[in-house]
């Protein structure tokens, strides 16, 4: 929005060069007054502009500004009938136009958001180094950002919290709303299952709130805000969201007792968290000034870069792209809790696209004339029952079954489990809300033999466990909601299922609680909650 200001004491405009075009300046000031009512005084002298006065108040376009009508035209202003006189010098100013500028894109924006106290330390400057080191890396967690940004920063504007906060994905996930930690923590911002209960983000068998963008992005915010709100300082905040608020207290207590400091740089804290804080401020730097850094930031406009709709039935993620016209992968990408092959209504009530595909979704959407919107549905177990007995009952492959529902081999669908299966051809109601809402997946193992917790040591690999356990390395990585490409932590307790005539050793390492897994000072974000797929 800009705003004119026409105001007395300047010469006549160049342009008013006859007095027939200066008679008509004239008329046409008068009639802007009176339309506004703001007309304070106009002295005339005979045609003689450079004698003339006026003044009135500010005008300010705006496209959503009603235009005055006819009658409001032709109606007086306030003192019509008051003498006029001239204004005082001192009231007088040049003409001037006031331009009020907004930020370029949205790096512009987060660097005049930055609110935090910059940390100095030496590992600081080795994370600088690090991320500068990796112009490829930076290049895809930046571009990986620009769908999120935006929302982000809207978000933390609003609670007026420091920006610098936009970048926390950076170091947690790599802007990668699908990563998975060796822990288990989950999605953009990482949360732990306990902790996203906490937030209310859903984890059922149809859909992880973890992974939703505005879910978990609102979840996150909230626990930081009471973070903060508990320790007044956004570095112990920081690190009690990494950490854990009941290790930074306790590790503040024991500095206290010691007559110690107690602020982030004095406590003692695990490598990972040591090195987090000192990770945000890297970026931090990075995207204050980089070209400092010899970095290229992907260019992310300051507008939104998606918009919400309403989902209305069940229907295919599939479907949905074709009728949107985006390629699945991008939906996904805005819909990452959208990890089946179907969204079910009662459980997601909106799904994000692009800003300009929505439009286009909903014309789509709209004239729709196929027999069906979703090809599954969901099925409640009736009683305990084998992968292989329930696919009989269904009347579909077993294999199908357990891709459908990511069972590990040798389980046991336990009596009320919901899983996902095909719809027939007359079933046409959509999936309730309790199950799409609330169904949960429960296995058991199908020959339980020895439930076994094994703690890695630093010769343990995949396949080494797999051996000696008589197991495969799919088995451990299924039991354990890992993936075979992840890399094993030394200390990390892993569960496997043994049968007893399997032969393996009948004593393993003592179940004790995993070790705080540390990130090694030169390696790509690997901590006990972000452990991310290298992309």
């Amino acid at each position: 929005m800009e705003k004119y200001i026409l105001k007395h004491g300047s010469p006549s405009p160049a342009f008013l060069n006859t007095p027939d075009q200066r008679t008509l300046s004239l008329v046409l000031t008068a009639l802007v007054c009176a339309l506004l009512g703001a007309c304070q005084s106009i002295s005339l002298n005979n045609g003689n502009t450079s004698n003339t006065s006026w003044s009135t108040k500010e005008i300010t376009s705006s496209p959503s500004a009603p235009l005055p009508t006819s009658t409001q035209a032709s109606s007086s202003p306030p003192n019509a009938n008051m003498a006029l006189s001239p204004l005082p010098s001192n009231a007088l100013s040049s003409r001037s136009v006031t331009h009020l500028s907004l930020p370029n894109d949205i790096w512009e924006r987060v660097r005049k958001g930055f609110a935090m106290p910059d940390l100095q330390s030496d590992l600081v400057t080795d994370r600088e180094v690090w991320y500068s080191a990796k112009p490829d890396y930076l290049v895809r967690m930046t571009e990986r950002s620009t769908k999120y940004m935006y929302f982000i920063v809207e978000e933390l504007e609003r609670r007026k919290m420091p920006t610098e906060l936009a970048l926390l994905p950076f170091v947690e996930s790599a802007f990668n709303p699908q990563a998975v930690s060796s822990a288990r923590a989950s999605g953009m911002w990482q949360f732990m299952p306990k902790t996203g209960k906490t937030f209310d983000l859903k984890q059922n068998a149809f859909r992880d709130d973890r992974r939703d963008v505005m879910a978990s992005t609102k979840a996150a915010l909230d626990y930081l805000q009471k973070l903060y709100v508990q320790f007044g300082d956004w570095h112990l905040a920081l690190a009690a969201y990494n950490w854990g608020e009941g290790n930074v207290g306790k590790s503040i207590a024991k500095n206290q007792r010691l007559g110690l400091g107690v602020g982030y740089l004095d406590l003692s804290m695990p490598m990972e968290t040591r090195f987090y804080v000192p990770k945000l401020q890297a970026m931090k730097n990075i995207i204050a000034n980089p070209l400092n850094f010899q970095v290229n930031l992907a260019n992310i406009p300051n507008h939104p870069y998606f918009q919400s709709v309403p989902l209305l039935r069940d229907i295919d993620v599939s479907l949905v792209s074709k009728l949107a016209e985006i390629p699945i992968e991008d939906f996904k990408a805005l819909n990452p809790s959208a990890n089946r092959p179907v969204l079910l209504a009662a459980g997601t009530p909106q799904i994000l696209l692009p800003w300009d595909n929505a439009e286009i979704f909903q014309k789509n959407y709209d004239n729709f004339t196929g027999s069906k919107l979703a090809s599954w549905t969901a099925w409640i177990a009736p009683k305990t029952l084998k992968v292989s007995d329930a696919a009989k009952q269904l009347g579909i492959k077993e294999e199908e079954l357990k891709s459908l529902n990511n069972i590990p081999p040798k389980m046991l669908i336990k009596a009320g489990s919901a899983l996902l299966i095909p719809r027939g051809n007359t079933k046409e109601e959509d999936v309730s809300f309790r199950i799409a809402d609330q169904g949960q997946l429960d296995l058991s193992p199908e020959q339980f033999g020895r439930k076994i917790s094994h703690k890695i040591g630093a010769k343990d690999t995949w396949q080494g466990l797999a051996q000696k356990y008589r197991v495969n390395t799919k088995e451990i990585a299924l039991w354990n909601d890992l993936s075979v490409n992840q890399q094993l932590k030394v200390g990390q307790t892993i569960t496997l299922f043994v049968n007893a005539k399997s032969g393996a050793k009948k004593k393993s390492k003592a179940k004790t609680s995993p070790a705080q897994p540390s990130s090694p000072p030169h390696g790509e974000v690997g901590t006990k909650k972000s452990a991310h797929k290298k992309s």
